[in-house]
């Protein structure tokens, strides 16, 4: 049967859905419907059934492997190489968190501050809804869920201005001097020769101490198949979702896996963590199974960057029989005692966690460890770890494998001779004092009459621009918590990180940042070196740090592996130095900016900010009476247990510590 279709469609129709069709107009409720109604009905019908099943020619049915290989449109691709095809993180906490010290039973409840911010919310809309309703026409208006925000947003990016040199034209300070004696110049020109001299000295003696250049050039790699890595390290790559070698990654390598020393450094976000542990795990798949021993040891400065490390580690060796153990304080100290004593093939350590479990572990030593790996070195060779990177270069034996990597990893002689590296190979892919290619630096400038507005300016491009996926940096721990505090009561949805919290508190912050569960994270210098959490937008600081290295570690959080990001910085008239350096370290092709936020802006934050003054107090004043209790109660509890376990506890031998935290003070005060 043959008929015409408007959309021509189709012009056959097989008999037997010819007659299907006709049994359903039979059936119709509609017994008063006209013939040419049936009529368009049923063409209707017979072009939904001819499109279903022309879905089902063209369209295979997918099985559960395509859905897993399907490609995220999503993705962005570095340009330099790297990236990441597979799972949206390539790390967690899981490991780290099957550690943590378990609640006694009868253990006091943390303070938990979110909590006491949202009853002071709802005590101010209770105390404002009583005083709306004495006065209809409140002049203030809402100061808690102000609605005009939203009306003059000025969008992502907007309000900055393309610069050159940041707000340096207007600077009342002369670089120079007119009235300048020939007897200074005489003496300036003394002193550049010298410069020259030490600069020259100083590059013999990095030539006499590093490896020769030619032997750093190695093939270029453009896929990890082309490493003869073995299957399972190139089944992890893929788990991971690792397309193609970094370019960091492809010189450190091949050099890795004929077992020499290294100093590398490349931008944040290049893939250095994968650059040491690709080559470790392929070495130990040849590693003598007769004895278990420790034959890898991996250091972190940081709690979480470890924790970040060891599960990156375990996932691209999930395919072989490695073992690993994740040693870092405020986890469960018998649980990480009882993994060391079957001997892991590696472990993954912060330093004065791993000299407690030297010192005091029975059955646990470093005497068999093959290879040394620091990350983020250069925060290691500082003088704040210098006495316990000694200690544990001492336990190792002298003819093992040592690397080093971080972003801003410095080739001073005198640091690295500290770790005993024999003849290393100089890998460095950019300058250590580089940003990434495509971050985009702006700067917020704070007069010296200003500073008070600091808290005001931060909430201003919180509430107008940056609305997500934010990190604010501060200088102090105390700054951090009043600032959450202060998001909390304007209704913004902020974590904190900072080492005043528990480590179950900071593993959380982390993991509800990077699940997108709040939008801002307040965090001190323990977030800014080597965490990598995908989709970060922007990175502010609050206060320029006081190094610039540092610097380059905190806007690294955002821009990595090749994809865009930008950094926000409010910059006072003490930090033109630092700002100087900043500006140098863009890089050919990235944007510099100044942002202008409206003065109307900051003075209305500004009032509010005044306004939520007292309430601030007043909830850091219960949350300190909390906490006095709470240890009060711990106290108790420690006393009760003392009495009732005494012979276990004193029958214990005592443990013995590298450092007291008093002799650490100390130490700290006397290096100043």
């Amino acid at each position: 049967m043959t008929f015409e279709d408007n959309d021509q469609n189709f012009k056959i129709v097989e008999e037997e859905e010819e007659e299907d069709i006709v049994e359903e107009e039979k059936k119709t409720e509609l017994e008063t419907t006209t013939p040419s109604k049936k009529k368009r009905k049923a063409e209707d019908k017979r072009k939904e059934k001819k499109e279903k099943k022309k879905a089902k020619t063209a369209t295979p049915k997918k099985n559960e492997n395509d859905k897993d290989n399907e490609f995220d449109s999503g993705f962005t691709f570095a340009i330099d190489g790297g990236g990441s095809a597979g799972p949206a993180h390539a790390w967690d906490f899981t490991a780290a968190k099957s550690m943590l010290k378990e609640a006694q039973p009868n253990s006091v409840p943390r303070t938990d501050i979110d909590a006491i911010i949202e009853k002071k919310r709802q005590e101010t809309k209770a105390a404002k809804k009583k005083k709306a309703s004495k006065k209809d026409n409140d002049e203030e208006g809402t100061l808690l869920n102000d609605d005009d925000d939203d009306l003059a947003l000025d969008g992502f990016g907007a309000g900055a201005v393309d610069t050159e040199k940041v707000d340096e034209d207007d600077d009342e300070e002369s670089d120079t001097e007119d009235d300048e004696s020939a007897s200074d110049m005489d003496e300036d020109n003394d002193s550049d020769a010298d410069a020259e001299k030490d600069a020259e000295a100083e590059e013999a003696r990095k030539r006499a101490y590093f490896a020769p250049e030619e032997e750093n050039q190695t093939e270029a790699h453009e896929a990890f198949t082309s490493m003869n890595l073995s299957r399972p390290i190139l089944k992890g790559l893929a788990n991971v979702g690792f397309v193609k070698p970094t370019e960091i990654q492809a010189r450190t390598i091949p050099i890795a896996l004929l077992g020499k020393d290294i100093c590398g450094g490349a931008v944040t976000g290049s893939g250095k963590t994968a650059a040491f542990i690709v080559p470790i795990l392929e070495r130990l798949l040849y590693r003598p199974r007769q004895t278990a021993a420790t034959r890898v040891l991996i250091l972190c400065p940081t709690r979480e960057l470890a924790a970040q490390v060891h599960s990156v580690a375990a996932k691209l060796g999930g395919y072989t029989d490695i073992t690993f153990c994740l040693c870092v304080g405020g986890l469960n100290l018998k649980r990480q005692e009882a993994e060391l004593k079957n001997k892991p093939d590696v472990v993954v350590a912060t330093p004065g966690r791993l000299i407690d479990h030297v010192r005091n572990s029975a059955g646990f030593a470093l005497d068999t460890c093959e290879i040394l790996v620091m990350d983020e070195a250069d925060r290691m060779l500082e003088d704040g770890f210098a006495e316990e990177l000694g200690e544990i270069v001492k336990a190792c034996p002298k003819s093992r494998q040592t690397m080093l990597f971080s972003a801003t990893m410095t080739d001073n002689v005198d640091q690295l001779i500290r770790m005993s590296l024999n003849h290393p190979s100089r890998l460095f892919v950019d300058r250590s004092n580089q940003a990434a290619s495509r971050l985009i630096q702006e700067f917020v400038r704070i007069r010296a009459h200003k500073e008070a507005d600091r808290s005001a300016v931060l909430v201003a491009l919180c509430r107008r621009t940056f609305k997500t996926r934010t990190i604010v940096f501060f200088k102090s721990k105390v700054a951090a918590h009043q600032m959450k505090i202060l998001f909390g009561l304007l209704g913004l949805n902020a974590g904190e990180l900072h080492g005043n919290l528990t480590q179950e508190q900071r593993l959380e912050a982390l993991e509800r940042f990077r699940d997108n569960k709040v939008d801002f994270l307040m965090a001190t210098d323990l977030a800014a070196r080597g965490l990598d959490i995908k989709g970060i937008d922007v990175v502010i600081n609050y206060n320029m740090p006081n190094q610039f290295a540092q610097y380059l570690h905190r806007v690294g959080r955002t821009a990595r592996a090749g994809r865009n990001g930008r950094s926000v910085t409010l910059v006072g008239e003490a930090d033109r130095k630092m700002l100087k350096m900043a500006i140098k370290s863009a890089t050919a092709g990235s944007q510099v900016k100044n942002r202008v936020v409206p003065t109307e802006a900051i003075q209305k934050y500004k009032k509010k900010v005044d306004k939520l003054t007292p309430q601030i107090e007043e909830i850091l004043q219960e949350e300190k009476e909390e906490r006095a209790l709470r240890n009060a109660e711990m106290q108790l509890q420690k006393g009760e247990n003392i009495i009732k376990h005494s012979t276990d506890i004193y029958s214990r031998p005592a443990r013995t510590w590298f450092k007291t935290n008093k002799e650490k003070k100390q130490a700290k005060r006397s290096s100043r």
